[in-house]
């Protein structure tokens, strides 16, 4: 019997800590200085600019080693 009743009182612990850190998050978040429209704008177009670059490097590299790779492998 005093099982149960310890884990109702841990159950309740459980959500009052819950309920605490979605009210400490919602808190933290009014205090983010959140960016305008044009700096959103800015910033998504530079990120995807840097994934195409990489995308290109990366999927060049992969080439270029996959046919180095078929070349040394044609020796033997």
């Amino acid at each position: 019997m005093a099982d149960n009743s310890n884990q109702t009182a841990k159950k309740a612990g459980l959500f009052a800590r819950l309920g605490r850190f979605f009210k400490e998050t919602k808190s933290e978040l009014k205090k983010v200085t959140w960016p305008n429209r044009e700096q959103l704008i800015h910033n998504t177009v530079i990120i995807l600019v840097f994934i195409i670059i990489m995308t290109i490097i990366l999927s060049v590299l992969d080439f270029g080693f996959a046919k180095l790779f078929q070349w040394l492998t044609s020796l033997f």
